[in-house]
């Protein structure tokens, strides 16, 4: 068995994957090189498959490889997927530190009859604004945003969300200052979708391509909705991760 070992207390799952994402951030497997199999990584280091593999779920979650069922693994290159772990308001505020929203189409109100539902709005008119996200350069997701009237009153004259601003801010961020009560909590649903003819334009992919949808709910202390967001995502430039725990456990820190 080799022993892979500087840090006794590590397990080796944990071992392996530091070593292949050092691999990975090296450049070892540039231009489409497929990393090693599991079979290949445990034979090497005298691990077994399932520790191999602990570790490649591991790397996949972060975003760092990619798997190609029948072809193998390889690594995301250049860094061009965006990976944000969520557990919280705080995370969702937290995309304004390294991503550009820009606006597609500004805020304006009209009939929105599903929002408004969804919303619990008496009236079916609904403020909306049409967002991109953009990390590096790089669109990776379209966004509507709806608000209901007395919400969209505090940002109405926003500049930054007349058409064609840019800016590192969140329609929940701009908010915030102005609500009497603060937004609590977010109900998500994540599905999938393909792209529309809309929506391929802005992300600059296919129509039809396959997209992740999440809406978003927001709520505040009161228990009103406050805002509604749907959100189309490339998967080949974003990652979502979230870490669940069994309530009333929390990990032991050192």
């Amino acid at each position: 068995m080799v022993v892979m070992g500087e840090r006794d207390t590590e397990p080796a799952y944990a071992q392996l994957s530091r070593r292949l994402r050092e691999a990975v951030d090296a450049g070892e497997y540039r231009g489409g090189v497929r990393l090693p199999t599991e079979a290949e990584l445990a034979q090497r280091y005298g691990l077994s498959r399932q520790t191999v593999r602990r570790a490649f779920q591991d790397l996949v979650a972060d975003g760092v490889v990619y798997r190609v069922p029948g072809r193998g693994t390889f690594a995301n290159e250049d860094g061009r997927r965006y990976r944000r772990q969520l557990g919280s308001i705080e995370d969702l505020l937290d995309l304004a530190a390294d991503t550009t929203m820009e606006i597609v189409a500004p805020l304006r109100r009209g009939v929105h009859i599903e929002a408004a539902s969804r919303l619990r709005l008496d009236t079916d008119l609904v403020h909306a604004v049409v967002l991109r996200r953009v990390h590096d350069g790089i669109p990776f997701a379209l966004t509507t945003v709806y608000l209901p009237d007395r919400v969209a009153a505090h940002v109405h004259d926003a500049p930054e969300l007349a058409a064609g601003a840019a800016s590192r801010n969140t329609v929940m961020g701009l908010l915030e200052p102005y609500l009497e009560h603060p937004i609590v909590e977010a109900a998500q649903t994540i599905t999938v979708a393909r792209a529309t003819e809309e929506i391929a334009r802005e992300l600059n992919c296919n129509t039809e391509h396959p997209l992740l949808r999440v809406d978003r709910l927001y709520s505040n202390d009161a228990g009103e909705p406050t805002e509604l967001s749907v959100s189309y995502f490339l998967p080949e430039h974003y990652t979502y991760r979230v870490t669940l725990r069994r309530a009333g456990h929390r990990p032991q820190r050192p």
